[in-house]
């Protein structure tokens, strides 16, 4: 599954603010309540989930991206939310560099399989300079959207 068809504005958090890679964490998984794809009572879970992975080993990548991911029980659908952190933020990335671009992504545990190749297109998108550069000008989540369905849609 393409990036920009599972980013709606709603699954946009721009600016990320978060002190450290456990604040954003926290305000990732919080995210989705405001955009209806899970209840808030399902929050706790997913942060513990997200915080648990994290743990086994860093989803910091190269390049300013993290994608913190988890699967669990209680939801039906992949849900993603893409945070814009410009200043950056502490994730202890493989090259050291804050991250800028953080896209989580709460899995439902009974498709985890399904979603690898959904993380691995993810992490191909996000390779090319001129997506990452082209996110972080983003002013707010309608660009961003728009942005990443103008990017998607460019042969490679």
């Amino acid at each position: 599954m393409k990036l920009s068809e599972l980013i709606t504005r709603d699954l946009v958090e721009l600016p990320l603010q978060a002190a450290d890679k456990w604040q954003a964490l926290s305000v990732l998984a919080r995210v989705p309540v405001r955009a209806g794809r899970y209840p808030e009572s399902l929050v706790p879970a997913v942060e513990q989930a997200l915080v648990a992975r994290e743990r086994s080993m860093t989803t910091g990548m190269e390049h300013g991206i993290a994608i913190p991911h988890a699967a669990l029980d209680g939801i039906d659908d992949l849900v993603a939310v893409l945070g814009l952190s410009p200043q950056g933020i502490p994730f202890e990335t493989l090259d050291g560099a804050p991250a800028r671009i953080v896209i989580g992504l709460v899995i439902p545990r009974s498709k985890k399989l399904a979603h690898i190749k959904t993380l691995a297109e993810i992490a191909k998108l996000l390779s090319r300079a001129e997506v990452r550069e082209r996110l972080l000008r983003c002013a707010d989540a309608d660009e961003v959207v728009q942005a990443l369905q103008e990017l998607q849609a460019q042969p490679r």
